[in-house]
């Protein structure tokens, strides 16, 4: 399994941006798709964004469309999710995950194999 560890969360206000890093070790990286979750309080984990392993394939929540963006660099191993006009709903953890299969795209909850410790993001509006 990879290991993850997000970085990047913090406090902003509605409107900003903030971006996200995820590194990942453990094993080739390349191969297996990754994503975003996040978890507000009293809710349940929820999608935010995934790439494929190459990167030529993403998908996004509904709720983020046209305001995030998630790519990744292979060569140094890294993830990012660039989170752009945030309003005061996109707060909460957010949590790095990497597919349990490689050369899948796509990442549904039930195929995570890793999740980093999350990072916090908060928005005030």
């Amino acid at each position: 399994q990879a290991q993850l560890v997000e970085s990047g969360g913090g406090l902003v206000q509605a409107g900003e941006s903030l971006t996200l890093s995820c590194e990942a070790s453990g094993r080739t990286f390349s191969r297996y798709a990754m994503g975003w979750f996040r978890q507000a309080p009293g809710k349940e984990r929820e999608f935010v964004a995934s790439i494929s392993g190459s990167g030529g394939t993403t998908s996004y929540a509904d709720s983020v469309k046209g305001r995030y963006t998630i790519s990744r660099d292979n060569g140094k191993q890294m993830m990012y999710l660039q989170m752009n006009s945030l309003k005061s709903e996109d707060g909460g953890i957010y949590y790095c995950a990497a597919d349990s299969s490689p050369f899948k795209t796509g990442l549904p909850l039930q195929r995570v194999g890793s999740w980093g410790q999350g990072t916090q993001v908060t928005v005030s509006s």
